[in-house]
């Protein structure tokens, strides 16, 4: 099994990359004035803003979303460009200078289970919602394209595998360079051709044999690699895949998803917490709620709650679970079966806080979660609730810009 492996990849050619480029679907949810300000500078230039459905918009868009979505891929084909048999190596500068590093190449959907308790070599580190599948299936089935915002870690405390492709770049040709929309800082995209990825590939041997050996020791099953951005995008994908070899029509192309690769051990990596917004008839009700199922004293799990121009901080029992998040999220998720209560996902405190002011609104600010506890936590005891964690603020996000045939 391959695990990872080069692809077709698709950029396109004569076109402005500024309006081309646009950020993750799933960034921005409760913000569709953010949406709209990227459709208006966008407007009708080529963009892979036509070829997404922005989580905003998922109650709103209608049933012909995924239908003038497959149409634009199609219209937009002609415009892009093959490279064959390649990755890109990426460097994205964030807003404070520092250089994340990538390599955007492909992974075998074989060998990566979405699924709690998953042994396989690639998984996922959030729990997969199974209700939010469907929407992203239906748009993936009978698309020509897919467009990765997906980020696949590696854990390298060698710093190794990615700089077999980064010791090189002075020799690598530059697909694009350019200052991203929105605040999202500046990227530059290398090409990896096959002959230069023979170092990369390399150092991969070299880094699975040295994850084999070490889960060896401790009984594990092996775990390469695992989902840090874009799970439920990834576990769509591999969704699709398997109705396709169900009914014998698999190919190569849809046997493998593009990610980008990264690894977790880069300083430049610091995971910030996904904060909960929750609208309730009475927040106040749903708070006592959560004092009486899960609140301990000194000690406890710390979570600050933001409520109209009130907040304050509940300490939660950490007997209820590893994580805060996990205990929170249960005690939220009861509470929602039995009250009306609708739930949203906040990246930013500020933001959360600004949002919670909004009548009927509570937000709830999570403590960050140490990233060294990401690969043993997933490989020990499965994914991790939900929207554990996220990799920098979400102006940081990927923004869709390489695609690939599927």
């Amino acid at each position: 099994m391959t695990v990872i492996s080069e692809a077709d990849i698709l950029l396109p050619e004569n076109v402005d990359m500024r309006k081309w480029a646009v950020i993750a679907c799933d960034q921005f949810t409760s913000r569709p004035d953010y949406w709209q300000r990227v459709s208006d500078y966008v407007g009708s230039a080529p963009s892979t803003l036509h070829m997404i459905l922005p989580e905003a918009n998922l109650k709103t868009a209608g049933n012909e979303a995924g239908d003038r979505i497959r149409k634009a891929m199609e219209e937009t084909r002609s415009l892009l460009k093959t490279y064959p048999s390649s990755m890109v190596y990426t460097e994205r500068t964030m807003e404070d200078g520092q250089i994340r590093r990538g390599l955007v190449c492909a992974v075998d959907l074989e060998a990566y289970d979405y699924t709690s308790g998953a042994a396989s070599p690639v998984r996922a580190t959030e729990m997969t919602v199974p209700e939010r599948l469907p929407a992203r299936q239906k748009v993936r089935m009978g698309a020509s394209l897919e467009l990765p915002h997906v980020i696949l870690f590696c854990d390298d405390p060698e710093m190794q595998l990615i700089e077999a492709v980064s010791d090189m770049k002075e020799n690598l040709q530059v697909l694009y360079n350019l200052d991203l929309m929105e605040g999202g800082g500046h990227i530059t995209g290398r090409l990896v051709s096959h002959e230069q990825g023979a170092a990369f590939f390399k150092a991969l041997s070299a880094y699975m044999k040295r994850i084999d050996k070490k889960c060896g020791r401790e009984g594990l099953s092996p775990m390469y690699f695992a989902v840090g951005d874009g799970n439920h995008s990834l576990a769509a994908a591999k969704a699709c895949y398997e109705a396709l070899k169900a009914e014998g029509r698999t190919t190569e192309r849809s046997r493998y998803a593009l990610v980008e690769l990264e690894n977790i051990e880069d300083p430049v990596h610091v995971f910030q917490s996904i904060h909960r917004l929750v609208r309730a008839e009475d927040p106040m009700a749903l708070l006592n709620d959560l004092k009486g199922r899960a609140g301990g004293g000194e000690g406890g799990y710390p979570v600050t709650w933001y409520c109209g121009e009130e907040s304050g901080c509940i300490m939660l029992d950490q007997a209820k679970g590893d994580l805060a998040v996990e205990v929170l999220q249960d005690c939220l998720d009861a509470y929602a079966e039995k009250h009306p209560a609708e739930i949203d996902y906040i990246h930013g405190e500020t933001e959360l806080a600004d949002l919670a002011r909004a009548p009927g609104h509570i937000g709830f600010a999570l403590q960050p979660m140490d990233k060294r506890q990401l690969f043993p936590y997933v490989i020990r005891h499965g994914s991790l609730p939900r929207k554990t964690f996220s990799m920098g603020h979400a102006r940081e996000k990927r923004y869709y810009m390489e695609a690939k045939e599927i």
